[in-house]
């Protein structure tokens, strides 16, 4: 399947029915008066969260969803029927962004989530409606009410725990094929992976998401290389999982420079708790690993893993350092949900 993380799509909701104009004419029913029924709602646009989904590409050949029209009052009083809801089935962490690309209408991060982005109109009224003790015999009848139209983009933020930044060839995708069982594109060149890849590594009883996304390098802010559109996918992540190539000529320059993109890129990601590694230590003797180890962490301000990616060295003290975050985030997201659930009456989240 091919990974997109980002559409434009128009949406339009139904129009409502129209009223009826209609008089009982019936034998031996003398007066039989106005019976015209009210016209049924149009169907509403909405966008529900939906598990087992991980990419957009279902909007890449279809970009326009209308949903249908109310229907039409008739006689007999009889209201026409209301137009069936048109259900746009998103990822878990989908964004839904104005056609101004910069308003935010909702962002639909857990299971369920439901947002409604088109109200269908209400049906006209028939003229058995209108019928009052000085209005005997109306002959009105309205039309139904318009449905609303709009653009949006739809912007897919991967939901994961722990993300892996580095420069190109710095080792993510193999740190992540160690820690989990993806089994992502592994090779001795730069940019091997072009779109991020998820894993799922395990600790004891306990398991969390990794996000392994493209590699940056310097003027990623202003588009070099792949640019920094993959960042997005690490926004909601815990902590960042920050890989340094220990055989580069100077690891604390190469720590530096991913550190600057992330601080063009903004969106908290400078601010995020992160865990620096300095990888590829099965290729350096000891006094060189102290050497780089030891430059990179006066660099960070923090400790520093040396670990072996590809060989399994110094994995489980990084992966433990790992797994504390995401305790402390889930924590800290467990309480603020339930603070919230005491504060106030969960309330349907309208994109109109």
């Amino acid at each position: 399947m091919n990974f997109l993380d980002e559409a434009k799509v128009y949406v339009r909701s139904g129009d409502g029915g129209n009223g009826c104009l209609s008089f009982r004419r019936e034998k031996f029913v003398p007066r039989g008066g106005p019976d015209g029924g009210n016209g049924g709602r149009g169907g509403d646009v909405v966008a529900l969260a939906e598990p087992g989904l991980n990419t957009l590409i279902d909007f890449r050949y279809r970009q326009h969803f209308k949903a249908k029209k109310g229907g039409n009052g008739a006689g007999a009083n009889r209201t026409g029927a209301d137009a069936a809801t048109l259900v746009l089935r998103l990822p878990v962490g989908t964004q839904i962004i104005d056609d101004d690309r910069e308003t935010v209408l909702a962002d639909i991060d857990e299971i369920g989530a439901r947002v409604v982005l088109a109200k269908g109109g209400d049906g006209g009224f028939g003229n058995a409606h209108f019928k009052s003790s000085t209005n005997r015999a109306p002959r009105r009848a309205d039309p139904g009410h318009p449905g609303e139209e709009r653009w949006v983009w739809l912007r897919l933020k991967l939901l994961a725990d722990a993300g892996l930044v580095g420069l190109p060839n710095a080792g993510k995708s193999t740190l992540l094929s160690r820690l989990s069982a993806a089994r992502p594109k592994i090779a001795a060149y730069p940019f091997t992976t072009l779109k991020p890849q998820l894993g799922v590594a395990r600790l004891g009883d306990d398991e969390f998401v990794v996000a392994d996304i493209p590699g940056l390098i310097e003027g990623a802010h202003e588009g070099a290389g792949l640019g920094t559109r993959f960042l997005g996918h690490v926004e909601r992540c815990a902590v960042l999982v920050h890989l340094v190539d220990g055989t580069a000529a100077d690891p604390a320059a190469d720590y530096r420079v991913v550190r600057a993109e992330l601080e063009q890129y903004g969106h908290g990601l400078s601010d995020k708790p992160e865990v620096v590694c300095l990888n590829k230590i099965d290729a350096l003797d000891e006094a060189m690993i102290a050497q780089a180890r030891s430059a990179l962490e006066q660099e960070a301000g923090a400790a520093v893993f040396a670990i072996s990616a590809a060989a399994g060295e110094g994995i489980p003290p990084m992966l433990s350092a790992i797994h504390a975050h995401v305790r402390a985030k889930r924590a800290d997201r467990l309480a603020a949900l339930t603070e919230r659930k005491t504060l106030a009456e969960p309330v349907e989240v309208s994109a109109s």
